[in-house]
């Protein structure tokens, strides 16, 4: 059984660039298809670039020219997977107007996306978990995907019939992206099959974070859904640099 998932995960990432795509865009992708499977055989710590390189037939310095490091090749998986999770969840958001049907689409679309590089994903995830690192969700190196990831959510928000009270339309985003963190880091260790608990998770999830939407337009919540987002930013480094910069703060 693990053959037939390693066998499906290799072939997953092999999703060239069309050939119609420049010469420069053909080479980027390979050398990222080569990395992940290679971070898939050997493991991502046992890795390096030399050996991505040479699997990938290119020189390393031509690999480091793409790709300045095997972090920046994660990044590049990050923003592969959020461009195929948004390509994803596309009809969902245009079809439904329903809250909880919208976040349920795009918190099951991630898990649907991301589920053939379950096997390796607590590899990256120890890397990420570390503050310092450029592979934390909330490092300056992974800003643009964290942004991208919460503008999916006021695009949720935006379009649904559930109307946001002004005053917290820039804080929802947010807190519905650090819920889905939440499913992110649950799902990395659960071992259920086919990540079953992970996606029950995620449509209880959208169902809660539905109605305490719904119930923000009683005005006596709205300041603890205020104090929830401050105190996160507060205390992720990340959200504290955007919203600093969103303050006009030096």
């Amino acid at each position: 059984m693990k053959d037939e998932k390693d066998e499906k995960a290799q072939k997953d990432t092999r999703t060239s660039a069309p050939a119609s795509a420049p010469k420069s865009e053909q080479t980027r992708t390979l050398i990222l298809e080569t990395a992940l499977r290679l971070f898939m055989e050997r493991g991502y710590d046992k890795t390096t670039m030399r050996a991505i390189a040479k699997e990938a037939g290119v020189s390393v310095g031509n690999a480091y020219y793409y790709f300045s490091s095997k972090e920046h090749l994660v990044q590049g998986f990050y923003d592969r997977i959020a461009a195929e999770h948004r390509a994803a969840i596309r009809p969902v958001l245009d079809r439904e107007v329903r809250l909880e049907a919208r976040l349920a689409g795009v918190l099951t679309g991630w898990l649907d996306i991301a589920e053939p590089y379950h096997e390796f994903a607590a590899q990256f995830f120890k890397n990420a978990a570390d503050p310092d690192s450029p592979l934390s969700p909330f490092s300056p190196e992974s800003e643009p995907t964290r942004e991208a990831a919460v503008s999916v959510h006021r695009e949720v928000l935006a379009g649904s019939r559930t109307k946001v009270p002004a005053e917290l339309a820039a804080t929802l985003p947010e807190v519905l992206w650090l819920a889905q963190m939440g499913l992110v880091l649950f799902w990395v260790y659960d071992r259920s099959e086919g990540s079953e608990r992970s996606r029950t998770l995620a449509l209880r999830g959208a169902r809660l974070a539905a109605r305490s939407v719904a119930l923000s337009r009683f005005r006596v919540l709205r300041p603890l859904l205020r104090e929830v987002h401050e105190l996160l930013a507060d205390f992720l480094p990340g959200m504290a640099r955007t919203a600093a910069s969103r303050a006009g703060k030096p």
